[in-house]
């Protein structure tokens, strides 16, 4: 297929298996480069548009549709800086989080095989609680000032007293900061315990996310290199074999 090659909008909505209005959609929202017009107002597109919708489409698994879009209109704006840069943050992003993943698993596989700590039905005070953790009473309140805690309080007293789940949370809380990572890295960590329900809960949570992180950077990779061809093409140093 030549460059010059006249494509309608169905032409191309059959190629990606969709509608040829979500074609003049993706032209309109600068997906797709701006398509010329027949002396009545039709579109026609060409090769280039074909390889902006397999570029686009192939990225999608990867990157997702939004920023998908938002590489491929700053590439037809002219700014392939400012794509690659979309790109880098998007991998960016899911490294810190597969780095959270790491932290989680981290943090339950220390707390692994620890016998649970028969605690009073009524709950701890901070000093107990502290010493059963092997802290000072201040880092609880800190970790309670950060947001990373919330003991209740005991009626009439005001006094803290904390849970199960409360030292459970603070012990992840102290493994995570002896691996030096910072109150606002840890947050993240103790809301997907919390939202599991519990550290076996997080395990099993914890391998699915890892391996859905794996397909997703599959993805992505096989992305990136469609966008690289596309971009080649524009630029002129990637020579498509359908190129006449």
């Amino acid at each position: 297929m030549t460059n010059d090659d006249r494509l309608r909008p169905v032409d191309l909505a059959r190629l990606a298996g969709v509608s040829a209005q979500q074609i003049r959609n993706y032209e309109d929202a600068g997906v797709l480069p701006p398509a010329a017009r027949t002396a009545s107002g039709y579109r026609t597109f060409t090769g280039t548009h074909r390889r902006a919708l397999l570029a686009f489409r192939a990225m999608v698994p990867g990157y997702g549709p939004m920023a998908a879009a938002r590489i491929m209109r700053a590439v037809h704006d002219g700014d392939v800086p400012g794509a690659l840069s979309l790109v880098d943050a998007t991998h960016a992003a899911l490294h810190e989080e597969r780095q959270r993943l790491r932290a989680t698993s981290e943090a339950l596989r220390t707390l692994a095989g620890r016998p649970a700590e028969p605690l009073p039905s009524a709950g701890l005070r901070v000093g107990e609680a502290a010493a059963l953790i092997g802290v000072r009473p201040s880092a609880l309140r800190v970790w309670e000032a950060a947001g990373l805690l919330s003991p209740r309080r005991e009626r009439g007293t005001a006094y803290r007293v904390y849970s199960p789940e409360d030292v459970r949370d603070a012990r992840l809380v102290h493994t995570l900061r002896g691996s030096n990572y910072l109150l606002d890295q840890i947050r993240p960590v103790l809301e997907d315990v919390r939202r599991e329900g519990g550290t076996e809960a997080m395990r099993t949570a914890i391998g699915d996310r890892d391996e859905a992180l794996n397909a997703r950077t599959r993805a992505m990779l096989a992305g990136a290199g469609a966008l690289h061809g596309y971009l080649g093409h524009l630029d002129g140093t990637i020579r498509d074999p359908d190129d006449k």
